[in-house]
């Protein structure tokens, strides 16, 4: 399958440099960036129809957990930012779900877009997971779910929507909220959001944008969902360096499953 069937390539010439520049430029100064209509329409519904045929396939999980996705330190109170618990609940179907000859693993796959988020991120190469379940993964989140308050471990999230739903579920998230690098949590800071007395920026992501995001130091959640219709993103993930793996714990929580 060629890209050019997949991503609109008048609006987005993943191959130019002028184009690349100007991406990396604003990813660095906003800490996200947006393409609306990033896919094609029939790709969209390509991508779309396969989610609901293998939904039933997906593992759906409820996970308590702080936003720095870490164990509870007992130094601090349970309510403390550091501690406070906040729910995530979605369900997942893992790359080796998706078809072979779906949308998603040529885009993946494509030498050209590894190259484009190479250049826009500022990575020298770009691998997939050496496990068979991490590299694609479509979310779904039906009503009442929700992706809680938290920061990522990785330095970047490459994103695509499939259906937004009829409400909620809303990207928000507040830049600079840490310095992981430096071990600097920002308790008060964290505190704030939990408690709503940060705004959030938000994010109304529609269906066949493509988002690049860099959350480690980015408090951010998606909110809950309303309506009768699943919110449906995939998350196409990368290493910088080869023959990584997700971890077995983390696998179990994610997926249910190791193979």
């Amino acid at each position: 399958m060629n890209i050019d069937s997949i991503v609109n390539m008048e609006n987005y010439p993943l191959a130019d440099q002028g184009f690349r520049s100007s991406c990396h430029q604003t990813l660095n100064s906003d800490g996200a960036i947006v393409m609306p209509g990033f896919l094609k329409p029939e790709a969209v519904e390509a991508v779309r129809r396969e989610g609901e045929e293998n939904k039933h396939l997906a593992y759906f999980s409820r996970q308590e957990h702080n936003v720095y996705l870490t164990p509870p330190d007992k130094k601090y109170a349970a309510d403390h930012a550091r501690n406070r618990i906040v729910i995530s609940s979605k369900g997942c179907i893992t790359d080796d779900i998706v078809p072979e000859k779906s949308p998603l693993r040529a885009l993946y796959d494509s030498e050209v877009f590894r190259s484009f988020l190479c250049a826009v991120l500022g990575e020298k190469s770009l691998y997939e997971y050496a496990d068979p379940l991490s590299s694609i993964n479509l979310h779904y989140a039906g009503a009442g779910q929700e992706l809680g308050w938290h920061f990522d471990n990785s330095s970047f999230a490459v994103t695509l929507m499939i259906q937004e739903p009829e409400e909620g579920g809303a990207f928000e998230y507040v830049s600079g909220m840490r310095d992981a690098d430096k071990g600097e949590m920002n308790f008060d800071g964290v505190k704030k959001v939990l408690d709503g007395d940060i705004q959030p920026e938000m994010l109304n992501v529609e269906a066949g944008a493509l988002s690049l995001f860099r959350g480690r130091n980015a408090i951010h959640r998606v909110a809950p969902v309303k309506g009768s219709r699943t919110r449906m993103m995939v998350v196409l993930a990368y290493n910088s360096e080869p023959g990584i793996s997700l971890s077995e714990s983390a696998m179990m929580t994610f997926y249910g499953r190791l193979k």
